[in-house]
Order: C-alpha cells, then structure tokens, then sequence
C-alpha cells in the first residue's frame, strides 16, 4: 500500500490537490473489491434482479378472423355444443376441446407448476392434448400457432384461479407451443385483446348468443336429470337429447341478428348515431320478444314428452354443489360421480351456470351498496350542505344499482321464457337474496373467492325445504374457498340434525375411494326415499298396484311433462307422485259417487 502511495506522490509534479484525488479513489476502489471478495466468500453477493414481466400477447384482430380458429372449453358438452352453433353463426371458426380426460390431467402435471388443483391440471393439459393431436394429424406447430387460439375464463381472488393464464402459458411452453395465444376473459372485465379491429367483438349479438346457448344448455341438462331416471325404455332420453342438441344447434346458427336494412337502413346511415340506437333497440327488443328459441324449445319440449316414464321409482334425490368446476363437468374431472349416481339410483339436481351469473350480479350490487356514500379515487367527503355534490352521488349509485337489477329482471325472465317452453319441467333458478339470507350467519357473504356463501345456503336451502335427499359438494383437492365452506358447514350440520351433506375432494385419481363415501352416504338418502315413499303410499288408502293400475289407463301420468305438485314434507319425486294420482283416485271416485 506504501508503494503504491509512494507511485502516486511522485508522479504528482508537486499538484498536493490531485495526489489527494487519486489517493481517495484507489482507496475506494480497493474498498469495492475487497467488499466483493468477501461477499462471494460468504455467499451474500449481490446479484442484478431481473423482475417478472408479462409477456405481450399478440393480438387477434379482425383481419385474422377468417383463419383463426377460435378454441374453448371447460363447460358439459351441452352447452359448448350450442355456443358452438351462436358463434359459428355469427360468423367465427369456433371448436370445442372435448371433455377433459385422466390422459390430460398426467399432461397438466408433466408441463405445469406443482401444487395447483386438479381443474387447473384437466383443462391445461387438455389443451395441450388438442393441440397435440391436431400436430398428429399433420398441422405444423407454427400453424397450430398462428392459426388458433383459446379463450378461457380468469378471476383473481384467494384461489388459483387466478394463476390459470400463467399455468397455461408454461404448459404451452413447456409442450412446444410457446407462443400460442390464450385470450382470457376476466370475470370482473372483458377479453384481454385490443378494442380497436379486435378478432372477438363484444357486441350485442355475440352477449345474445352466449346467452341463449347456455341458458339452453341448463334447461335441457336440468330436463335430462329429471327424465332419465325414471325412463321404461333405457336409451331413450339420450337419444332425443342428442337429436335435440343437433337441432337447436342449428337454429343458434342459421339466426339471423337483427339489422336495419333496406330503404330504412340506407336512409338511417346519414345519421349515425340514430342508425346505433335503432339497431341497438331492435336486437334488444327481438332477444325478449321474440319466439324463434321459445318456438324451438316447444319442439325440443314435445320430443322429451315423448318418453315414456314410470314415476313410481324410488330415486333419491341428490343436489350437486361446490367448486364451479368440480360441480358443473361431467366426466374424469369428477370422478364421473353424476354417471355413478344415476347407476346407484339416484336422481340428480344439478347446477345451472345460471345461479352463478346471478351470483355474480348479486355480489356487484351488494358491493356498490358497501360502499354507498364513501369518497372514491381520493375524493373528499361533501359537506351536509353541498346537496348538489350528494344528490350527484346519489343518482350515480342509483344508476349504477338500476343497472345490475335490470340485468338481474331481464335474464331471469328470459330463462322463465325459455323454462315456459319446456313444459315449466325445468327447475327455477334460486333466489340469491334468500341465499345471502340463509348463508350470510354462517359464512359472510361479503366473502369473496370460489362460491363464497353459496355452498353453505344452497345446503340449507335444498334440505329445509324438502327439495333433496342429500347434498353432495364436490371440489378440488386442497381449494381454499371450499375448505373454509366444509369449516362452516360443520355448524350447520349440527343444527339441522336432519341434513345428509357430504364433501369430495377431487383430484385426477382417487374414484374408488370417493365412490365409496358417496356410498356410505347415498345409503342413509335411500333409506330416507325409501321410508318417505312407503308413509305417501299408505297415506292414498291404496296400494302400490292400485296405483300402478291406474296409472297405465291413464297414459298422461307416463308423460316427463306432467306436473306433479310438491307436497310440504315429501322430497322425492316418486312420493310425490304416489301423492298426486291417490288425490286423483279419491276426486274421481268421490265424483262418480
């Protein structure tokens, strides 16, 4: 160090000043490296961070319509079958990935994280597997690429949900595809794409069409539960279910949007904005007051009233609920446990994608009356006597609350129609706000993630008011939200010493021994039907073959359509009806008499 001291001084030419400079800066540098090397030594060197930054996805725009084959999934066949038909209509390439399978969850796991749940293994890895056979049949990567896309859902929240984008980015990655577009549709937005030319349009008519495939969907599904259990000739239901899908498919895809044309059209373009307000009036006045789907519906009606049905079947009734996922796929996904159910003679009340779009708006409306007179976006409170300041939030809040409940009116009603259609068959969708009443002193509905309160109420709500046997919730394994649900549900058990509820988790393998509990249970709910049906049967005063005789001279009670009334106490449809034809035995007899 001397030395070097030494060096420096006497080549300085007598400059004290700048001697001093180089000193300092040496010293300084010898500083740093010594730093470095006792760092690296110990191991806590500094290393440059290189953070996480989405990747840019590239656009699908308008122009890449015509090629772009657009790919989704995720829900039963039934209802991807009829979306298939409204956006293919509206002039897309549209495909829907076919049921995820045990092969595709093996691929989920191959390619992505460890740790996430089993919707997120079956609906990645069933991408993946699409793709890979599309490459099997001869389409290069690069053109699976540039030629395809997949829309899906995404959500944030407390579950992994929200890590669905990234699970399905690295899976692509991982499998060869890097690069493939994944546009997601938030849950609490839109499509992740560009406004402007934007391959998707968000319009009126694309709402519509989504709309209607899936309340079509959930009737029809709803209609299928009912009947098949109860069918004399095995097969039938199936049969027509599948010419019906086939059918209304083709009406969703040979509609016809609404559009002002001819003279008047010509005319209306000189002015814009009219010719966006006539148009935009008359899609929304065809959707409610048009009949091309409720028509459609009366002939779909007309073929599943066809069936034969011998209602005097003891079939338990079992509601489905939990995880959205886990309780709306019909295949590996879940064990297969609605084909289980119906094989160990039960009759199964599934859930329609309706409650949750209900939901949805519901928990909107809830949230905007929260936060009912608070300051937003740094915003003072006004003072009591700036009424102009509180009546302009007040007809905000209104507005925004007019809104939610005219969405809530308008798509309820349109179910109803549609429900009208189908005989009244089809059960109504269930009132949330007697939900969040029944629900919120258990589980708080202000909670947000998963089904929030709505597995706890819909256990209560199905049970309390005789509407089914059992209550079966299905989830993946370790969900969050459905864990904290099977927490509450503890206290609500105990109070409704009654109620059989039983919990599956679900993951890619485990059937035999989730089959087994759903056995052990579904024994109690039979024995329940069972006792039920034999106290409906002796309250008639007739017996069992007196009531099948009159059942046979009378054909319309072998009819899927036949309304049955629901008796306060009786759950099941077989008890039900005994009830109903010893009603009409006695009112027959008391006339003749």
């Amino acid at each position: 160090m001397d030395n070097n001291l030494n060096k420096f001084q006497d080549g300085s030419n007598g400059n004290t000043q700048e001697n001093f400079v180089r000193i300092e800066s040496f010293i300084q540098r010898r500083l740093l490296e010594e730093k470095a090397r006792l760092e690296k030594e110990l191991g806590i060197e500094e290393k440059p961070a290189h953070h996480f930054h989405k990747p840019i996805e590239r656009p699908f725009t308008s122009s890449q319509r015509p090629y772009t084959t657009v790919l989704y999934g995720g829900l039963t066949w039934k209802h991807e079958h009829l979306v298939h038909g409204a956006l293919e209509g509206l002039g897309y390439k549209v495909e829907y990935i076919p049921t995820a399978d045990k092969a595709a969850f093996q691929l989920g796991k191959e390619y992505g994280n460890n740790g996430q749940c089993n919707p997120t293994y079956f609906t990645v890895g069933n991408l993946v597997q699409y793709l890979q056979k599309l490459e099997s049949k001869g389409i290069s990567k690069k053109e699976i690429i540039d030629k395809y896309i997949f829309v899906t859902a995404g959500a944030c929240g407390p579950c992994r949900f929200g890590m669905y984008e990234a699970e399905y980015r690295l899976a692509l990655r991982n499998s060869g595809f890097d690069g493939f577009r994944v546009i997601l549709f938030q849950q609490s937005g839109g499509l992740n794409q560009a406004d402007e030319g934007a391959g998707l349009e968000m319009n009126m008519d694309f709402f519509f069409g989504m709309l209607n495939g899936m309340n079509m969907g959930d009737l029809i599904s709803d209609v299928v539960y009912q009947i098949r259990p109860y069918e004399v000739n095995k097969g039938e239901t199936d049969r027509v279910l599948a010419e019906s899908m086939d059918y209304l498919h083709e009406i969703l895809r040979k509609h016809k949007p609404f559009k002002v044309e001819g003279k008047i059209g010509e005319f209306l373009k000189k002015f814009p904005k009219v010719a966006y307000s006539t148009e935009y009036i008359g899609k929304f006045l065809t959707q409610i007051y048009g009949d091309e789907y409720t028509a459609a519906l009366k002939e779909v009606g007309d073929r599943f009233n066809s069936i034969e049905v011998d209602r005097t079947r003891i079939k338990p009734i079992v509601k489905i609920t939990g995880e959205f996922w886990a309780q709306t796929t019909e295949g590996d996904g879940n064990f297969n446990m609605f084909n289980f159910l119906e094989r160990e003679g039960a009759q199964v009340l599934v859930e329609p994608i309706g409650t949750w779009i209900m939901y949805m708006i519901h928990q909107a409306k809830q949230a905007i009356n929260d936060k009912k007179g608070l300051p937003k976006n740094g915003d003072h409170v006004p003072g009591w006597w700036r009424l102009d300041q509180a009546l302009s939030k007040y007809k905000d809040h209104q507005k925004k609350i007019g809104m939610l409940t005219a969405a809530e009116v308008i798509f309820k009603r349109e179910w109803n129609r549609m429900r009208e259609s189908l005989g009244n068959l089809p059960h109504d969708l269930t009132d949330q706000y007697e939900l969040q009443r029944l629900g919120h002193p258990f589980y708080n509905s202000r909670a947000g993630g998963g089904e929030g309160h709505l597995e706890v109420a819909k256990n209560i709500y199905y049970s309390n008011k005789d509407l089914a046997h059992m209550v079966l919730s299905l989830k993946p394994f370790g969900c969050m939200p459905s864990t904290q649900s099977d927490g509450a549900q503890s206290a609500v058990v105990n109070l409704y010493k009654d109620m059989i509820y039983i919990p599956i988790e679900t993951s890619g393998e485990g059937d035999v021994n989730a089959h087994s509990r759903v056995q052990m249970a579904f024994g109690e709910a039979k024995v329940k039907a069972k006792n039920e049906f034999q106290d409906a049967v002796s309250k008639t005063g007739y017996t069992l073959e007196d009531i099948k005789n009159y059942v046979d001279a009378n054909p319309e009670l072998k009819q899927p359509f036949h309304h049955i009334p629901h008796y306060k106490g009786t759950i099941g449809v077989g008890a039900s009806f005994v009830r109903h034809v010893g009603e009409r035995m006695k009112n027959q007899r008391r006339h003749a008499a």
